[in-house]
């Protein structure tokens, strides 16, 4: 096993014992990124020499028995919309083209503290205003979407050119590029990692998070991210209530992607797991909700750019900045009542469940040229709003959920299950997360290079 191949955990564990360098590490990441990257192209810009650096550092310390924790030596990329001091955050935007920042994010500087090494910045959605990160390429199919707006970072992560990687998730954009690329995302708790230093899209939604490729892996990232101690615990799923969805997440849900979801539920019940019926709340409301908050929120942020500088947005981003600022204040302040009242309905569900399982998006990845989708009722939808319909309601509530690979489709393309929990109970997700993932096949291993035989490894049995 080529060391990009490893998870984080097992990198971790490899450097500590003495038995891995993180100068081997990054030397062989980077040399995946080489291999693969031209075809994929995950990243906006790679920093080799500043990484090899890093790494020489991070190296120089271990011999001085200055280990600073489990990410130490390990090489990351963050999402484009992540500010690090002296680099460029261009966003994916020509707006931003000549932007460099002036000092870390809240975010990068953590990762630094805990001895992680940058190896560049992967590409979003213009200011992360889209599903599908059009410039990046899906680690599984060429021809497929990549999943936004933090599509190259799930994409490096999947393809083995990044250890973990940072997202940003405002209405799904962690966890869609995780289930479209069969890795692990987690949007946690709204305001438990903080935004500062992050381009925002939308405050009231914004969260960011880790993409890796098991639970143990995120763990391990959420830790270094809030300074907070993270185990994975020991779950008794005998004691375990899980909430399976009646209406909105089963409407509207592929096939494939139904059974898939419906054997990973299956699964938690035969380890003891009570399964239980549960309505969501408000679910009529969702989209409207979403859409509501996040338009004229992020329509406000670049109010200033898109009237001096509109000409330099993509023609989607700029249709919708300009939508937002159509907006009565009054639809607005309806919409965050509606978001009191999701929030107040979903406490009480808790009252009932430990956590929800369901499908993370409704369908798997879609060729790249795809605009809409329609379904065997004959209604059609948008691919953004496809792809954004099941996770919008922990960013409206904001819930902590975590998307899995919970196996593969007809067309050999991964499917995502997502698990909400209760407000800062990440730990619970990412036990049960980590229990799911023992013994499947190819579990937190990388998606072989784009030139593979058409053969493609399962990630669950």
């Amino acid at each position: 096993m080529e060391p990009y191949e490893l998870t984080l955990a097992e990198a971790s564990d490899a450097i500590a014992a003495g038995d891995l360098s993180p100068v081997e590490l990054t030397g062989s990441v980077l040399g995946r990124i080489e291999a693969v990257e031209p075809e994929l192209n995950a990243y906006a810009e790679v920093f080799a020499d500043t990484a090899r650096r890093a790494a020489a550092r991070a190296e120089r310390e271990l011999t001085e028995g200055r280990r600073r924790g489990p990410l130490h030596g390990v090489p990351m990329a963050l999402k484009d919309l992540i500010d690090v001091a002296d680099t460029p955050t261009r966003a994916g935007s020509r707006v931003r083209e000549h932007h460099t920042a002036r000092r870390d994010s809240t975010v990068a500087a953590r990762l630094a503290e805990a001895g992680a090494v940058l190896l560049g910045k992967a590409h979003t959605h213009e200011f992360a205003y889209g599903l599908t990160t059009p410039q990046t390429r899906n680690a599984w199919d060429q021809d497929r979407v990549a999943g936004g707006s933090s599509g190259g970072s799930a994409v490096a992560v999947a393809a083995g050119t990044a250890t973990f990687a940072l997202g940003t998730d405002t209405g799904g954009s962690i966890r869609v590029p995780a289930a479209l690329n069969g890795v692990v995302g987690l949007k946690p708790t709204y305001g438990l990692v903080p935004v500062d230093g992050v381009v925002p899209l939308s405050w009231s939604l914004d969260h960011v998070g880790p993409l890796t490729r098991t639970s143990r892996d995120a763990g391990l990232v959420l830790a270094a991210l809030t300074g907070r101690h993270l185990s994975l615990p020991d779950v008794d799923f005998t004691a375990l209530r899980v909430g399976v969805p009646i209406n909105h997440y089963v409407h509207r849900v592929a096939p494939a992607v139904a059974a898939a979801v419906r054997d990973g539920i299956d699964r938690l019940r035969d380890l003891g797991a009570r399964l239980v019926d549960v309505e969501i709340p408000l679910a009529e409301q969702v989209h409207a909700t979403q859409w509501g908050l996040m338009v004229p929120e992020a329509s406000a942020v670049h109010e200033e750019t898109l009237r001096s500088s509109g000409e330099l947005y993509g023609p989607d981003v700029r249709t919708l900045l300009e939508a937002g600022a159509l907006v009565p204040a009054g639809d607005y302040l309806r919409a965050q009542r509606a978001r009191t009242l999701m929030r107040q309905a979903w406490a009480r569900l808790f009252d009932d469940v430990d956590v929800v399982a369901a499908p993370t998006v409704p369908l798997t990845a879609v060729p790249r040229d795809t605009e809409t989708v329609r379904w065997p009722d004959g209604g059609t939808e948008t691919v953004a709003d496809a792809y954004v319909r099941l996770c919008a309601p922990a960013n409206i509530t904001g819930l902590p959920s975590l998307s899995l690979p919970a196996g593969l489709d007809e067309e050999g393309l991964p499917v995502g299950l997502q698990l909400i929990g209760r407000p800062f109970d990440e730990a619970t997700l990412l036990g049960i997360g980590h229990v799911l993932e023992q013994g499947a096949i190819g579990a937190g291993r990388p998606v072989p290079a784009p030139d593979r035989a058409a053969v493609r490894p399962l990630v669950t049995q």
